[in-house]
């Protein structure tokens, strides 16, 4: 079986968040088991000069966008035992940062056209195309319009992976004939809700829609988590799953991760991780005291909870606990959690932006790891907490209710609420806090969750099964 991946980003090439860290994991674990996966991206100007450098020129042609015909390059390399291609076009990708342009549904309606032609020059022929997000969303929408009568796109099977439904590539309709290229007999494939909506496009036309995590795939028929497309979903509900993602248990490995103070694993945390954490507690300026660290690498946004830390922070504090919060985002939430730290100086440590370096000694240090979202399509964080022993205290939605089980029962790995609620979220920190007292049963805890299992080998087991199924199909 021959899989095409088809993302706007992969690691370590040029990424921004989850579907980066997705893209660049799971075709390896799918090519481990006996699948031949290669991927597919921009190659945008952010990519630095030493990826660009093992890159080999591979060949060119002209792309259909709209009314006219744009040059597309392919460039090629191999990392990691994986098979790269990057699609060239200077006045699409040569730019600093790779999403918020004016021209976003131009210059990804491109890369989803370039896709295809470019299987008309590779040596490379997929049973199964696989998408990911809106920016390649309208792979299987041209598939099914201008190739699938071609003899060697007809048996081509596609899948559509929804990682965030909030970002759907919503456009004015009168994209979608000049820029597009789709006709008006054909725009109601994508028309929806009075948008042209390039993900609605792609859960028409794929033959399989997946998302993140299970818990993910139901609750996107609920319009609280669905951003408009929940009756569409409904009716493509035969055709939608949910896959756990994982995490690069070789990137996120204490036992060798420099940035660590100390390393440890599964049997020498007692030792290592305490040696962390007072390297943290120096870093944040926080007191060498024996409290519990509750700590947050997130951005500072609403719908990650940040609004529930606020009403409830000092009480955290009060309660004897320090906290440490690493993340940007909106001003409001930036200026808080600033103030909070000048009114507790020792006792909370912020640090606003993102420091790659930082948050692995955060990972290492802490005691425990707070995500409350609201919503949550998958979550990486928190299983790269359990991964270093940084016990999770999450809400149970989406990928954290299906990563984090309570240990209330005495089997779980974390701490879980249920409710949007401030003060549900600080009982549960308030629980943890009250295991964290009992230091025998703590280092239980903490081993059972370093001996989680979340590397992307199980999921790759899941896509592979799900590929043959689709390929079955007619």
């Amino acid at each position: 079986m021959n899989v095409l991946f088809c993302a706007s980003e992969a690691a370590p090439f040029a990424a921004s968040g989850g579907l980066g860290d997705v893209a660049g994991s799971l075709p390896r674990a799918i090519r481990n088991r006996k699948v031949a996966c290669r991927v597919v991206m921009p190659l945008y100007g952010d990519i630095k000069p030493e990826w660009r450098e093992k890159m080999k020129y591979l060949t060119n042609f002209n792309v259909p966008v709209g009314w006219r015909n744009q040059y597309c390059g392919v460039f090629e390399m191999t990392w990691d035992g994986v098979k790269y291609y990057f699609l060239d076009n200077e006045y699409y990708f040569k730019r600093m940062g790779l999403y918020g342009f004016y021209d976003d549904g131009e210059r990804f309606a491109f890369f989803s056209r370039a896709i295809l032609e470019m299987l008309f020059h590779i040596d490379f022929k997929p049973d199964i195309i696989h998408t990911n997000d809106w920016e390649t969303a309208l792979v299987p929408v041209y598939l099914n319009l201008y190739y699938r009568h071609l003899e060697e796109f007809r048996n081509i099977k596609t899948v559509f992976t929804i990682h965030n439904i909030q970002y759907q590539g919503k456009y004015g309709l009168e994209i979608l004939e000049d820029t597009v290229g789709v006709s008006r007999a054909d725009a109601h494939i994508l028309e929806y809700d009075g948008c042209a909506n390039f993900m609605k496009g792609a859960i028409e036309c794929a033959d399989k829609v997946t998302t993140v995590s299970p818990s993910y795939a139901g609750e996107i028929l609920d319009p609280w988590y669905s951003h408009g497309l929940d009756g569409l979903l409904r009716k493509k509900q035969y055709k939608l799953c949910g896959i756990l993602n994982g995490i690069d248990t070789k990137g996120y490995d204490p036992a060798t991760d420099k940035n660590l103070a100390e390393n440890y694993d599964s049997a020498t945390f007692a030792k290592g991780k305490p040696v962390c954490k007072k390297d943290l507690q120096e870093i944040f300026g926080l007191h060498d005291w024996p409290v519990p660290v509750v700590a947050m690498v997130t951005r500072l946004v609403g719908h990650k909870g940040v609004d529930l830390v606020r009403h409830v922070a000092q009480e955290i504090v009060n309660n004897g606990c320090q906290l440490v919060v690493l993340g940007s985002g909106e001003h409001e939430y930036e200026s808080f959690f600033g103030d909070l730290a000048a009114r507790n100086p020792g006792s909370v440590g912020v640090k606003i932006g993102f420091i790659p370096s930082l948050a692995r000694k955060i990972y290492g240090g802490a005691d425990m790891f707070l995500m409350p979202s609201k919503s949550e399509p998958c979550g990486l964080s928190q299983m790269v907490a359990l991964r270093y022993g940084t016990i999770p205290i999450v809400r149970a939605t989406g990928g954290l209710r299906d990563s984090i089980h309570d240990s209330g029962d005495g089997q779980g790995n974390g701490f879980v609420f249920d409710n949007y609620n401030a003060h549900e979220m600080l009982h549960a920190i308030l629980r943890a806090k009250e295991g964290y007292e009992h230091a025998e049963g703590w280092q239980v805890l903490v081993k059972r969750a370093m001996e989680c299992d979340y590397s992307w080998s199980a999921s790759a087991k899941q896509y592979v099964d799900m590929y043959e199924q689709v390929c079955s199909l007619w």
